[in-house]
């Protein structure tokens, strides 16, 4: 089970191959991993009993941090938590 306090994260960075990383809303990082996901064949077989791709994006958002689209090809994304200005420490 994923740690709760990663749920209350509003924003990820996400890394692609030969590309640079990019900061995105948890609502951009869930479409960015259906985009992905839509690019595979078949779905990673811990997802394939959801229907939804809404539903897929999500659980492997609560309980992963990379997807292979291909041997040697990953993607990752990583929870971050960004302090307004003027609150960092």
């Amino acid at each position: 089970m994923s740690d709760p306090l990663l749920r209350e994260l509003d924003h990820y960075v996400v890394l692609e191959p030969g590309g640079a990383e990019a900061i995105l809303t948890a609502a951009e990082t869930l479409a960015w991993l259906q985009t992905h996901l839509g690019q595979l064949g078949a779905p990673p077989a811990d997802l394939a009993g959801l229907a939804d791709p809404g539903e897929r994006a999500q659980r492997l958002l609560d309980t992963a941090c990379e997807l292979e689209l291909e041997p040697g090809r990953v993607v990752s994304w990583f929870a971050v938590r960004l302090e307004p200005p003027g609150e960092a420490s």
